[in-house]
């Protein structure tokens, strides 16, 4: 059984159709991506990176037919991929931001509205868990959280509720405490922000997307291709803002009455204009796919 569906397949073997040499796969997860580009691209190889071991553990199951095609590294994306780009060259790197399926379906894992655990750890050997940011953290750090990764506007509000109510012990428990003071929305239950708030404090998926970028920002390996999946507004502003900056051909002060930088700093270009979503065929059958997009840059051959 596969536990996951790998959302917009179609469109990233594509993005690396014409690609030869090494791609970091750098959310390894179920291997979903990986696989499907090995199968399409007999020119390519694959280092797959995660932190979560019962993922590793599948992908490499999965993956053991293409032998040495594959290379597996457990860690956080944002200090392995730095080190991988120092030490050589790779033609490509992938990146599905978010939780899986099978971490969001499984309930001890403690991602869900319904799950009776309060964890959410991508790593179960972090030390950090949605239980100590629920239990621990002061009302203003709380609020900070729910304010910044969940764009919460009442965040002083719902965090000081969920103080009073402590302790939480469960993603359910803290669901329904915090829907009491939360907005009501038609489409989504009122706490489904809040938890992917604390998923993320968690996690530091922010800071681990910002640390990606930063190392694509600092090797910018040749002709490399770049394909970002986010599944919320706050990651993909991010990777849209980045690739504007790369794509920026003159890095003068806005003040400027000429262009004095000789207009060659562009790091390459950005292939999507716009974002790739989810067709309706593919939302129909995976619907966690709706909120996908998937932007892609091209860096520069030359130096």
């Amino acid at each position: 059984m596969i536990p996951h569906i790998p959302v917009l397949k179609n469109e990233l073997v594509q993005a690396f159709s014409d690609t030869k040499g090494t791609i970091i796969d750098a959310t390894l997860g179920y291997g979903g991506h990986s696989q499907a580009l090995l199968a399409s691209n007999p020119n390519i190889d694959i280092i797959g990176i995660d932190r979560d071991q019962e993922a590793i553990d599948f992908s490499k199951r999965r993956l053991a037919p293409y032998g040495e095609r594959v290379q597996i590294i457990k860690g956080r994306f944002g200090e392995v991929v730095p080190k991988i780009l120092a030490e050589r060259p790779v033609a490509g790197i992938l990146a599905d931001i978010g939780v899986s399926s099978l971490q969001l379906d499984k309930k001890e894992r403690g991602f869900s509205l319904q799950s009776d655990t309060l964890d959410m750890r991508m790593d179960r050997q972090s030390e950090l868990s949605a239980y100590e940011v629920v239990n621990e953290y002061g009302p203003e750090e709380l609020a900070r959280v729910l304010r910044e990764y969940g764009e919460i506007r009442n965040a002083r509000r719902v965090a000081e509720h969920i103080v009073r109510h402590r302790p939480i012990t469960s993603a359910r428990e803290l669901s329904q405490i915090a829907a009491q003071v939360l907005p009501k929305t038609k489409k989504i239950h009122p706490a489904t922000t809040l938890l992917q708030a604390i998923r993320i404090e968690v996690n530091q998926e922010l800071r681990e997307l910002e640390s990606l970028l930063d190392a694509v920002e600092t090797y910018t390996p040749k002709g490399a291709t770049i394909a970002i999946i986010t599944f919320h507004s706050l990651e993909d502003r991010i990777v849209k803002n980045r690739f504007k900056k790369w794509a920026m051909k003159c890095i003068c002060p806005p003040e400027a009455m000429r262009c004095s930088c000789g207009a060659n700093h562009a790091l390459g270009i950005i292939v999507t204009k716009k974002p790739i979503t989810a067709t309706q065929e593919e939302i129909e059958r995976n619907p966690r796919a709706r909120s996908a997009k998937l932007r892609i840059f091209r860096l520069r051959d030359e130096r």
